[in-house]
């Protein structure tokens, strides 16, 4: 099992695959057919190893008729974005009737009303959405969204090598037995909201105010030589090999991770940890009806369970444990996968106009790129 991020980072990459965009003629020809275009993330679906097929794709068409063009094209939010807003702006089709994106990146399209209304009649399922889910400050009542998984940021270490427990982001910051082998993530919501969190602040409000304490309390631990970079996903093999002792970090690398190395931990710090989601959308122009479908389809928790068990993401999907039980019952133990009620309550997410604010990014990006 593997996951996306072990292969792309959420920062821009070189080589993305080439978002192919069709003339109108085209996106009126395809939207006759009973078929859908979907655009996700690479390895976000579960995969049949041996035949390279998509086990859910395909038996949603065998109960529905609906073909599905699946494509792995979205490996990172501002790239994609890039390449939908010219079209979207000018009211045109992208020819995708589903994209998944982050949440700050969803809330950019609710608001520029690039995003159709979901049709409520076709998603009875819908009310599986986990109940810290449903009401986003971005989009109130899931008129437009549904996340198709959910991912926590928090801190990974080993404790056999740092020789004690981790609990917070201080520790991080000002332990001087872990200067210069500490890595913050290159992406803002994740690194400013943990440090937010560790200030006593609220990652779901952010001002000018709390925005500029996380941004004074990195500086100082990088001017004190305590952080060594920022990173994408690249920790993962300087954090295996001991090169770096404790890393913001995502739980699904985690989870990865301890596969070859179970003495690495997860830290959900005693302050909180951020967690985020990758939404499902439905562009302007898209099939409203036949993405519903579909939406309604992975929303089914017996459905959804096969794509958690490979993904090995918190599931935004309620009740998929007691089909996970039948099939995969170790997994229902990770509290990375599986975060009991006590985890959750620690979990926050982050302003989603604040991720957007230009000022706080290139605020963010000096530090990153100091």
């Amino acid at each position: 099992m593997s996951t996306r991020r072990q292969f792309v980072q959420r920062t821009a990459l070189g080589g993305a695959a080439a978002l192919a965009l069709p003339s109108l003629a085209q996106a009126a020809t395809r939207a006759d057919s009973k078929s859908i275009t979907i655009s996700n993330w690479p390895l976000y679906i579960d995969i049949d190893e041996k035949t390279k097929k998509y086990p859910t794709l395909d038996a949603f068409t065998r109960k529905t008729g609906i073909k599905i063009k699946y494509l792995e094209d979205v490996n990172d939010n501002n790239s994609f974005y890039g390449k939908v807003a010219p079209l979207l702006r000018r009211g045109q089709s992208i020819d995708r009737d589903i994209m998944v994106l982050t949440d700050w990146m969803a809330a950019r399209m609710v608001r520029a009303g690039w995003v159709e209304k979901l049709d409520k009649s076709k998603l009875p399922n819908s009310k599986n959405l986990q109940p810290s889910l449903q009401h986003p400050t971005w989009d109130k009542n899931r008129e437009y969204s549904l996340p198709w998984m959910t991912f926590m940021a928090g801190i990974g270490y080993d404790p056999k090598k740092v020789g004690y427990e981790i609990t917070s982001v201080d520790q991080l910051l000002t332990d001087r037995k872990l200067r210069g082998k500490v890595t913050l993530l290159s992406e803002m919501p994740e690194t400013t909201g943990l440090v937010m969190l560790s200030n006593g602040d609220d990652p779901t409000r952010v001002t000018d105010a709390s925005f500029g304490r996380a941004i004074k309390k990195i500086q100082k631990a990088l001017d004190a030589g305590q952080i060594r970079q920022f990173t994408g996903n690249d920790y993962g093999p300087l954090l295996a090999k001991g090169d770096v002792l404790a890393a913001f970090a995502w739980s699904g690398d985690v989870v990865q991770l301890q596969i070859d190395n179970p003495s690495l931990k997860f830290a959900v710090p005693q302050a909180g940890a951020i967690m985020l989601s990758d939404n499902m959308l439905i562009p302007k122009k898209g099939n409203i009806e036949l993405a519903s479908t579909f939406m309604n389809y992975v929303y089914d928790p017996a459905v959804f369970a096969n794509i958690d068990a490979y993904v090995a993401y918190p599931s935004p999907v309620a009740g998929v444990e007691k089909f996970l039980a039948k099939t995969d019952p170790k997994i229902l133990k990770n509290q990375l996968v599986f975060p009991d009620a006590r985890t959750r309550a620690r979990l926050h997410s982050y302003d989603p106009i604040g991720a957007d604010n230009r000022d706080y990014k290139e605020l963010f990006q000096a530090l990153v790129g100091a």
